[in-house]
């Protein structure tokens, strides 16, 4: 790897000249690969391959180090939500949620949140009752988060596309934010050859800038006593301790601390004379990728807190234009579909552009809101979808754990059934497969809905998730 000049002479004023050339050292092998599992998916028989074969991470309940990489896409596994493919370090945010954010349902914000690692864990770690929103700036990568936060199956989730600046209108309207902000991507040089293209000293400059600008506009939207997660898959201390020192004097936070334990081998502050706890991994002393960490509390104001479902309603342009007619399921359909989740009264119905979808109850009048001042993605969970006269399940219902597996006729699919489906491929069911709508499992996990005609079964998953690239001979299964 030929690493810019400018780098090496940070990473040596940084750590020293012996630890800096550790660090390079380190920086030319290959990287580790790891993975999380779903524990809401799968039991302990479920990866008890991944147990007995691969190593667990300290810092995360189920994440788990591989001894080498598979071909992740040609797992159905994978698809189906059982696991996420996410580097080790950062997993640690678990270590901050667990010590500052278990004890009572939070509303969250997770405010730069493609590809959906970290939203993903904040979801498998927030109590219940919790609402996460998931926000992405770039329209393509939102779409992106909203498919793994699907896949993921938890339905207490609003996906945005949105700038930072649009949450300054929302005054203490979160309990906790996290603020995985872009940065110089010195901790992806191993992952990510354009990052070491790209890295400059004046791009850590114009970095740490956009940093401030995006934490002074989300700001407001946290709550007096709220819980800041800062991070960065970077390593120098202008993107990273310069910053939280710059929250703490200029925004008004204090730095929290977290229990690590010395063999976890994570270095604490490096900027000269200041001792508040920060948590940096170094993949020469960690087994994982450039991550660095910070965890601060929003002081308190004179200001009380403001329910943000009582604030005036920013109607935009596109929410007064008149909204078209709903077609209201039939008093018969809906009770079909009701069959289909698991859901009580803590969620509610909702429609629009012909789908429905369930939404939590405790949080209808905050979705309201930000569907005036938000571009929404998705909310909550779609459950069906209108064609032509019938109502008919999607695909996020066969992913949500809402999902009521026995109202459906299920088959078990093989290995290459799985890979043609998930490639949206026909799929043939044996002759005795009933007709209709039925949920295809692999290993009993869902997969998706086909409708079954007789002759062949119409493949319903969704076209823009298919899998594209050449088909492995070989199966792939990384858990079982």
């Amino acid at each position: 790897m030929n690493l810019p000049e400018q780098f090496i002479v940070q990473a040596e004023s940084l750590l020293g000249k012996d630890e800096a050339s550790r660090l390079l050292q380190a920086l030319a092998t290959e990287q580790p690969t790891s993975i999380r599992l779903n524990s809401k998916r799968l039991s302990a028989d479920g990866w008890r391959k991944v147990a007995e074969e691969g190593k667990q991470i300290p810092w995360t309940t189920d994440g788990y180090y591989l001894s080498q990489r598979p071909a992740f896409t040609f797992d159905p596994l994978l698809h189906a939500g059982c696991y996420y493919v996410q580097e080790a370090s950062s997993m640690f945010v678990e270590q901050a949620m667990r010590r500052y954010a278990s004890d009572a349902p939070l509303l969250m914000l997770d405010l730069c949140a493609a590809p959906g690692g970290k939203s993903t864990l904040l979801r498998s770690l927030l109590p219940e009752g919790s609402l996460l929103v998931a926000n992405e700036v770039i329209r393509n990568r939102s779409q992106v988060l909203a498919e793994n936060l699907t896949k993921w199956g938890d339905p207490d989730v609003i996906v945005t596309n949105n700038d930072p600046s649009d949450f300054t209108a929302l005054e203490n309207c979160f309990d906790a934010i996290l603020t995985d902000v872009p940065c110089s991507g010195e901790g992806m040089f191993r992952k990510d050859p354009v990052a070491v293209s790209e890295w400059s000293s004046e791009n850590v400059e114009i970095c740490y800038q956009r940093q401030r600008r995006i934490l002074t506009d989300v700001w407001p939207a946290l709550k007096a006593g709220g819980l800041l997660i800062y991070s960065t898959c970077t390593y120098n201390t202008k993107e990273n301790e310069e910053n939280v020192r710059w929250i703490c004097r200029e925004l008004g936070a204090d730095v929290l601390p977290l229990d690590v334990p010395e063999e976890w081998k994570v270095t604490g502050n490096l900027l000269p004379d200041e001792t508040f706890p920060v948590y940096r991994f170094l993949p020469h002393r960690t087994t994982g990728e450039g991550f660095f960490m910070a965890v601060m509390r929003k002081r308190s104001s004179a200001e009380s807190d403001v329910n943000p479902s009582s604030q005036p309603l920013r109607k935009n342009k596109k929410e007064q234009q008149k909204k078209k007619p709903q077609i209201v399921p039939t008093k018969e359909q809906l009770t079909t579909i009701r069959q289909w989740v698991k859901a009580d009264d803590e969620y509610v119905w909702q429609q629009g552009d012909g789908v429905l979808s369930l939404f939590p109850r405790r949080y209808e009048s905050l979705l309201t809101l930000f569907r005036n001042t938000l571009r929404i993605v998705q909310a909550g969970v779609q459950v069906a979808e209108l064609k032509g006269k019938e109502w008919q399940p999607v695909h996020a219902l066969a992913m949500s754990t809402l999902l009521r597996q026995e109202a459906f006729p299920t088959e078990e699919v093989s290995y290459e059934q799985a890979i043609a489906y998930l490639r949206k491929e026909a799929i043939t069911l044996p002759t005795e497969a009933p007709r209709g709508i039925l949920l295809l499992t692999y290993r009993q996990q869902p997969i998706g809905f086909v409708k079954n005609i007789g002759n062949r079964a119409n493949n319903l998953y969704p076209q823009e998730w298919r899998i594209r690239t050449t088909h492995l001979s070989e199966p792939v299964e990384v858990l079982v």
